[in-house]
C-alpha cells in the first residue's frame, strides 16, 4: 500500500483524556463546530477560536481510577446529536453513574481453561448485588436560554467489570435515523459468562433505538437483559450486532444510496479488527424475547455476528504461554474450541486485521483499537475514500516514549480480507507519551481529528491534546 505521510496540528491542549470527538451545528448558530467530550465529564467545544463548556457533568460520574490504580474505562463514553439538533436541541450521552460502584462479578480473574468445564461454562448470578457499576444513556435538551437539560433516561444498565463498556459509543445512524447504541462484552477477559453470544444480554452487542417511539419513562428500571425491560422500551430496540468484545463506536461510509457501516473490535491477545458491512437485517428486542420465552432460536439469517467470544477477528480466541523449554517460544491454546466451531458459519469476516505481534518489517504490533472514521476528503488525497483508524500505543514501546499509532485500510471489491498501512506523522511529541486515544471527523468526513493522551490514567489529569489531521 502506499505511503502516507500526515501533519498533527494542534487545536486544544491541556484537557481531560477525551473519549470523542465530533462536529454539529448548534441552534442559531451558522458553521460546525468540533465537541469534545472527556472521560471526566466535562463537554467542550470550539468557538471564535476559544475553547468553551457546553456541559459539564463530572458530578454525576463515578470516581474514576479509586481501584485500579488510575486506569478505568467508564465515565462519559458516549456524545450524538440528533439529526434535527439544530431545530430541536436534542442530544445523547452514555455514562457510568456516580454512588453506583459495586463489588464485580467475580473475586478473581479469570481465564479459561480448556481442562476445566467449569470455566467456559461460568454464569453470571446474583447480579443485584455482584456487579461493578451502572451505565445510563440519557436524552439531553439544550434548551432556548442555552443551558442544556436532561429530559430522560433512556437505558439503565448493570455492568458486571469495569472495563468493555465500549467508548465513543452513541452515534445516529444517516441510514436508519436510529441513535445507536454500542456495548461491549461486560469486562473483565474473554468474556466469562459469553454475554455477547447470548441473545437476551445486552451486553456485547450493537443496539439501534428509535427515539421517536421510546416511552417517556424518567427512570427506568436497571437491567442486564433485554427481557427485563418494559414492553415499551423493548418496542423501541433492535439488534444490529452480536459477538462484540469492545468497541470504540460505528462509523458510516455513503456509496450512491447505500450506506457501508465500519466497526472495529477491540482484540484480547492477539489481534484487533475492523469489521465492515452493507446489508443487515435488524432483529427486533420483541422477537427476541418472544423466541426465548417460546425457547425457540428467531431467525438470525442475516444477523450480523463478529464471532467473539469464540473467535478474535479471524482467530479462534486463544490464551498464550510461554514455552517451558523456551521462553523465547510461545503456544497459543485456543480457549474455545466449541464455540468457535458453532460461529464459524454465522461470523462475518473482518475487513482488517493487525495483530499484537507482527515480524513485518512494514507493520506494527498493536496494544488496542481506539477509533474507525472513513475519509471523504480531498485535502489528503491518498487517503481520500479509505477507512482510518488509530491504535492507543505500539506494542512494547519504551515506557519513556510511547506512541500511539495512525493507520488506514481500503474496502476491497473482491471481498477478500484488506491490507493495511501505518500513515507516518510529522510531529515531535519530544519525550511526552503520546497514546492515541481517540479519532472523529466532521460531518461529512473531510476532516479528521485525533485525541491524544499522555498517560494511561485517567487520574492524570490535563494531559490531554486534539489535533487536527492535515496535509
Amino acid at each position: 500500500m502506499k505511503k502516507v505521510k500526515v501533519r498533527l496540528r494542534p487545536i486544544v491542549s491541556k484537557i481531560n483524556l477525551p473519549t470523542v470527538l465530533k462536529t454539529t451545528i448548534l441552534p442559531g448558530d451558522s458553521m460546525e463546530r468540533l465537541f469534545i467530550a472527556t472521560q471526566a465529564g466535562e463537554i467542550f467545544y470550539i468557538g471564535n477560536e476559544m475553547l468553551r463548556t457546553f456541559l459539564d457533568i463530572r458530578p454525576r460520574i463515578i470516581k474514576l481510577g479509586v481501584s485500579s490504580g488510575g486506569y478505568d474505562e467508564r465515565g462519559l463514553l458516549g456524545l450524538a446529536f440528533h439529526p434535527d439538533f439544530y431545530y430541536n436541541g436534542l442530544f445523547y450521552l452514555h455514562y457510568s453513574v456516580a454512588g453506583t460502584q459495586g463489588p464485580g462479578a467475580l473475586s478473581e480473574s479469570f481465564k479459561p481453561n480448556p481442562c476445566n468445564p467449569k470455566t467456559l461454562n461460568s454464569k453470571w448470578i446474583n447480579r443485584e448485588a455482584q456487579y461493578d457499576h451502572i451505565d445510563t444513556v440519557e436524552e439531553w435538551i439544550l434548551q432556548s436560554n442555552g443551558q442544556p437539560q436532561k429530559r430522560r433516561t433512556l437505558l439503565n444498565l448493570r455492568r458486571p467489570f469495569f472495563n468493555h463498556n465500549g467508548v465513543n459509543s452513541l452515534n445516529f445512524s444517516p441510514e436508519t435515523g436510529k441513535l445507536v447504541l454500542t456495548t461491549g462484552d461486560g469486562g473483565s477477559g474473554y468474556d466469562p459468562f459469553n454475554l455477547s453470544q447470548d441473545d437476551m444480554e445486552i451486553a456485547g452487542k450493537i443496539i439501534e433505538i428509535d427515539v421517536g417511539k421510546a416511552p417517556f419513562i424518567y427512570n427506568p428500571p436497571v437491567v442486564t437483559r433485554f427481557n427485563e425491560l418494559p414492553v415499551p422500551i423493548q418496542e423501541s430496540l433492535t439488534v444490529m450486532a452480536k459477538g462484540v468484545r469492545n468497541i470504540p463506536g460505528i462509523s458510516y461510509q455513503r456509496f450512491y444510496n447505500q450506506y457501508i457501516k465500519y466497526a472495529g473490535n477491540v482484540g484480547q491477545d492477539l489481534a484487533e479488527s475492523i469489521f465492515s458491512f452493507g446489508s443487515y437485517k435488524p432483529i427486533p428486542v420483541t422477537q427476541l424475547v418472544q423466541a426465548s420465552l417460546m425457547t425457540s432460536e428467531p431467525d438470525q439469517e442475516e444477523c450480523i455476528n463478529f464471532g467473539w467470544r469464540g473467535w478474535e477477528g479471524a482467530f479462534p480466541t486463544s490464551f498464550i504461554r510461554s514455552c517451558s523449554v523456551n521462553s523465547t517460544l510461545e503456544e497459543k491454546i485456543i480457549a474455545y474450541y466449541d464455540e468457535a466451531v458453532k460461529t464459524s458459519a454465522r461470523r462475518l469476516q473482518p475487513l482488517t486485521s493487525y495483530f499484537h505481534k507482527d515480524p513485518r518489517p512494514d507493520k506494527f504490533g498493536g496494544t488496542a483499537l481506539t477509533g474507525v472514521q472513513p475519509y471523504m476528503g480531498q485535502g489528503i488525497p491518498d487517503l481520500t475514500g479509505s477507512i482510518i483508524f488509530t491504535d492507543l500505543a505500539r506494542h512494547k514501546e519504551s515506557p519513556s516514549s510511547v506512541r500511539g499509532v495512525l493507520a488506514y485500510t481500503r474496502v476491497r471489491t473482491d471481498c477478500k480480507p484488506a491490507d493495511f498501512s501505518v500513515i507516518e506523522t510529522d510531529y515531535n511529541f519530544g519525550t511526552q507519551s503520546a497514546y492515541y486515544v481517540s479519532l472523529g471527523t466532521n460531518m461529512d468526513q473531510t476532516s479528521l481529528y485525533l485525541g491524544v493522551y499522555g498517560s494511561m490514567k485517567v487520574t492524570d489529569f490535563n494531559q490531554g491534546t486534539i489535533f487536527e489531521i492535515v496535509p
